[in-house]
């Protein structure tokens, strides 16, 4: 059987503990790694388990790493308690708390307390300044407006996480320009994107379509697509050095890499 610990119980007062242990036991689950390699894994608080705490330490767990999990709930602490490394339920303004559950010794921390009330905002500050003063390598927070990311980087945010934000700039630009199927973004305005060959490429070399020179974009990599007018067995593809001689079709996969407004601007059709 899994054995997963589950920290119940009151608040700690400073100073003294009056949380108690209880043993949860749950059938064993498969779990599939989200990344495979070698390399360190590290450990990881996640503190303030809400829709998006939840996820991301499920996600971190997923992929092997040892995960403690944070919440002021006992529901919600309970209910991720066998997806995770070790649940805890805490106050995490109160930092002996935080080092009694070896906190000090991750190397990653990410604060998400939700800040939809004035004392949320206060906890994730003081869980911040707490996670700087125990020497925490890495320390994320989440904010939900650009103000309160300001205040998490003055006082010890490494860096601020805007899941909000980003959600909505990820969509804008997908309603904007539908034919990206999604896009790295490796500096401002500039990103690699993934985008299926239009009708209007098809059959053309890489030569004919010249899109760097009408469109500005940099063509990175081609994967065949399903219904390539090529032989079967060269359906997926990848051609990692396209040649100007290299004939494109009507839903190859395409990378390219450009400013997000000449790839906005590509052909859709």
């Amino acid at each position: 059987m899994q054995e997963s610990n589950v920290v119940v119980g009151a608040y700690p007062a400073k100073g003294a503990c009056s949380t108690h242990r209880r043993r949860v036991f749950h059938p064993p689950k498969a779990r599939v790694p989200l990344f495979t390699g070698v390399y360190d894994m590290k450990r990881f608080a996640v503190i303030g388990l809400g829709r998006f705490g939840q996820k991301l330490a499920i996600a971190l767990a997923m992929s092997g790493a040892e995960v403690i999990a944070i919440d002021r709930n006992r529901e919600t602490v309970e209910l991720i308690g066998d997806q995770v490394s070790h649940a805890v339920r805490l106050d995490s303004t109160d930092e002996e708390a935080l080092k009694a559950q070896g906190v000090d010794k991750v190397d990653v921390a990410v604060v998400g307390i939700g800040q939809g009330t004035g004392q949320g905002f206060e906890a994730a500050v003081l869980t911040v300044v707490n996670l700087r003063q125990m020497g925490v390598p890495l320390i994320y927070a989440r904010a939900e407006s650009l103000t309160a990311g300001q205040v998490f980087s003055k006082v010890g945010a490494t860096d601020v996480i805007y899941p909000e934000i980003e959600s909505a700039q990820r969509w804008a630009y997908k309603l904007i320009a539908p034919q990206i199927g999604e896009k790295i973004d490796f500096a401002p305005g500039y990103s690699l994107a993934r985008i299926k060959a239009p009708a209007s490429f098809d059959g053309k070399t890489v030569m004919n379509l010249q899109l760097r020179q009408k469109h500005n974009v940099n063509l990175v990599l081609i994967k065949r697509g399903e219904h390539a007018k090529t032989k079967k067995s060269e359906r997926w593809e990848i051609i990692n050095v396209p040649m100007p001689s290299t004939v494109l079709y009507e839903g190859d996969i395409l990378m390219v890499a450009g400013s997000d407004e000449d790839l906005a601007n590509l052909p859709q059709e």
